[in-house]
């Protein structure tokens, strides 16, 4: 399983940062030698998971727009039903080669309640395959109202969160894939606190592993046998926020409950933002498409700011959805 992946011990184009570092290790000191961290079924978790809704489903539009001399796609978007988002994508091209992506999200703890969910995610896709790691607030799939770690895989039909069903192998003994980020939840106005989190692409095996903190740890990988369209390379490689609400509940907030104001500070964001190209290496996005479904609860900007001394690119995004309460 040892993976030929391409990741250094440092990475220049990750956010150094001014944000503090969130880890979730095991405060125990992690399972013993060739176990790992694996969350213990209970009926009401079974009975939760039958009222998790379908997946996003954000089909790229194939057309492009020829009016455009850079033949750029026009960057329309056919939201599922009850989903939101306010997301940076790279301009989509079919003949894109994509071995993964990477992130440095700030960690929030937006206000949901009942079926409602509200998160930050890194997204790869091809077809109908999609693999998204990132942060969620979710009473539906966790039980309560923290920030927790999550990661899903969609191969056509079939759909998977964390390891609720066959699919991510996970071998990291000190990260379980529910993990709460509680103790290290960013405030407006403070300094925040982030994770970073990349998807890699083992070019040898094809399988794509997801990896965390600066020193790429290896927490798992899906192998490439689940898939159809991902057995290659992705296409497609988004940032940002999405939220859910069922049909007739007002929509929750995103992010840091507010909009942005371009300092990141205050704002929700996911910064470092890199894509691996077919031969693996990193390189920093410079450009995006921009998408909010909604610009009147969501919004979102691609831009450059100050980090140090240094100017980098952050997705900002963040609104009050349809929120009474901020």
């Amino acid at each position: 399983m040892k993976p030929t992946l391409s990741r250094s011990k440092k990475d220049s184009t990750s956010s150094s940062a001014t944000n503090r570092s969130s880890t979730i290790w095991s405060k125990d000191g992690g399972c013993p030698f060739g176990t790992i961290p694996v969350k213990r079924i209970t009926r009401d978790d079974l009975i939760r998971l039958r009222r998790i809704p379908q997946p996003e489903d954000v089909p790229f539009e194939d057309e492009y727009d020829i009016s455009n001399n850079n033949s750029e796609p026009n960057g329309r978007y056919i939201s599922s039903q009850g989903y939101k988002v306010a997301i940076a994508r790279v301009p989509y091209n079919p003949n894109s080669k994509f071995a993964g992506a990477g992130m440095d999200t700030a960690l929030y703890n937006p206000q949901v309640k009942g079926q409602q969910h509200s998160g930050s995610r890194l997204k790869i896709q091809k077809g109908s395959d999609i693999l998204q790691v990132g942060w969620r607030v979710d009473p539906t799939l966790y039980g309560d109202t923290s920030t927790r770690l999550f990661i899903h895989f969609q191969a056509g039909k079939i759909h998977c969160f964390n390891t609720l069903c066959p699919g991510f192998v996970h071998v990291n003994k000190d990260i379980p894939l529910d993990g709460s980020f509680m103790e290290t939840i960013s405030h407006r106005g403070g300094d925040p606190w982030g994770a970073k989190m990349y998807i890699d692409r083992d070019l040898d095996s094809g399988n794509w592993w997801f990896l965390m903190t600066k020193s790429f740890v290896r927490v798992g990988f899906w192998p490439q046998s689940l898939f159809t369209d991902l057995k290659s390379f992705a296409t497609n490689v988004d940032w940002g926020g999405v939220v859910y609400s069922p049909p007739g509940v007002p929509e929750p907030p995103m992010g840091s409950s507010y909009f942005p104001i371009d300092n990141s500070a205050y704002d929700a964001y996911c910064s470092g933002v890199t894509i691996f190209n077919e031969k693996g290496k990193s390189i920093e996005v410079d450009k995006t498409i921009t998408h909010t479904d909604n610009p009147n609860m969501y919004k979102v900007e691609f831009i450059q700011l100050f980090d140090d001394a240094d100017q980098m690119y952050f997705v900002l995004y963040g609104g009050p959805g349809e929120s009474t309460h901020v």
